[in-house]
């Protein structure tokens, strides 16, 4: 059933102020958008999760027209970008959450080191190359990074996820989150052992029915 615009603004206060709690973002930190027919509903700029209201989100086209008072997130662009290469992405999410943004200021990227890796689309979540926040290059290096995956880190600033719905893309953003602070916390005492070819193809192969109900048999 298709979303009314006053809900899907709802979804996009609610999963804000979700971040703030599962501290992925603070503040005025981070941003999230959802596709729809015009272009795409996206969180403001400078104004806190806990004072959105729906009529604070920015209905804007993917060229950077909007309409009223309230600025969109500076970086929309971003989200365009990704919009206008991926026909198959509804929902966007950048957070600054902490061992993601201690990764990409290292400019490490996260490898096979455990099998839920393959569920971003590949065999690794990449870093993107460095690009100053908010520009247009910031936009191409985030597409560049996020070929054939839902996820990725931006080099010395955060990362970003996306899905076929916003559940979809919030649920990877706080799934990578974990998955980079196990990968830290390993890299503490030891070397993390990687999944080799063989084990990943396993993995792929399992994930193609993980988590559905509709395959489940008697």
């Amino acid at each position: 059933m298709n979303m009314s615009s006053q809900d899907l603004r709802q979804s996009l206060i609610d999963a804000s102020l979700d971040a703030d709690i599962e501290r992925i973002n603070v503040g005025t930190t981070g941003n999230m958008s959802i596709r729809i027919d015009s272009g795409m509903l996206i969180t403001p700029s400078g104004i806190p999760s806990r004072k959105l209201e729906p009529d604070t989100i920015v209905a804007m086209d993917l060229d950077g027209q909007w309409s009223g008072n309230v600025k969109p997130s500076s970086e929309w662009a971003l989200h365009a970008a990704i919009y206008k290469a991926r026909p198959e992405v509804q929902a966007v999410v950048h957070a600054h959450p902490d061992h993601c943004v201690a990764l990409s200021c290292a400019r490490i990227g996260l490898p096979a080191f455990h099998y839920m890796i393959a569920g971003f689309g590949g065999d690794d979540v990449r870093c993107s190359r460095y690009a100053t926040f908010g520009s247009p290059e910031l936009a191409d290096v985030t597409v560049e990074a996020l070929e054939n995956r839902t996820a990725c880190l931006l080099a010395n600033h955060g990362m970003v996820t996306v899905g076929s719905t916003l559940a979809e893309a919030y649920g990877r953003a706080l799934k990578l989150e974990t998955l980079a602070r196990q990968y830290m916390l390993c890299r503490s005492f030891a070397e993390p052992v990687l999944l080799n070819d063989k084990e990943l193809v396993d993995v792929k192969q399992r994930y193609k029915t993980y988590g559905r109900q509709d395959t489940l048999t008697a």
